[in-house]
Formats: structure tokens, C-alpha cells, sequence
């Protein structure tokens, strides 16, 4: 069978994906220590990092914990808000335009 060589001439534009930014809100009912846990265990901040943070939300009422693709964006989210209700704490993450 004789081989063909086909040349295929597409231009493929390839676009970085569209960013999205995560926030975790201030309240008055969850613990600053769990805000941390969650900054470690989900977002992978080191605990110098976490701690920083955790004060920027404390006195800024939210602050960015990580920018992500959408979909990872709205998993970490949803990892928040399940380890949060399983802690009895109402810590609400958000996600906005990067």
C-alpha cells in the first residue's frame, strides 16, 4: 500500500486559559488556626505563608489564597466549603476574573 504525505497547513492559535482568582472571606465564627489548616492543606501554603494571609483577610475582610484555571479554581472552592461544613465554621471561599 503506497503511503501518502499529507501537509496540513492550519494555523493553530493556541490561548493560555482564561485565570481566575480565589478568595477566602473574613467572618466572625471561624477560627484564624483553621484558616491556616485550610491555606496548608488545600491551597499548599507554607505556614509562614498562611499566616500572612490569614491576617490579610483578618484585617482586610478577604484576601487571594490562588490563581487558577476555572476548574481548579471552583474545586478548591468546593474543598473549602466541604472541610468547612465538616468543622461547623461558615469560612466562604469566592472566585473573580484574574
Amino acid at each position: 500500500m503506497p503511503k501518502f504525505e499529507e501537509e496540513l497547513d492550519l494555523a493553530l492559535e493556541l490561548e493560555e486559559p482564561k485565570m481566575f482568582k480565589v478568595f477566602l472571606h473574613n467572618d466572625d465564627y471561624t477560627s484564624m488556626d483553621f484558616v491556616v489548616e485550610v491555606l496548608m492543606g488545600i491551597f499548599h501554603k507554607t505556614h509562614a505563608q498562611a499566616e500572612q494571609i490569614m491576617l490579610q483577610i483578618h484585617e482586610k475582610n478577604k484576601a487571594v489564597c490562588g490563581v487558577y484555571t476555572f476548574e481548579i479554581a471552583q474545586t478548591k472552592v468546593e474543598q473549602v466549603k466541604q472541610l468547612a461544613k465538616q468543622n461547623e465554621f461558615p469560612l466562604l471561599a469566592t472566585i473573580e476574573d484574574a
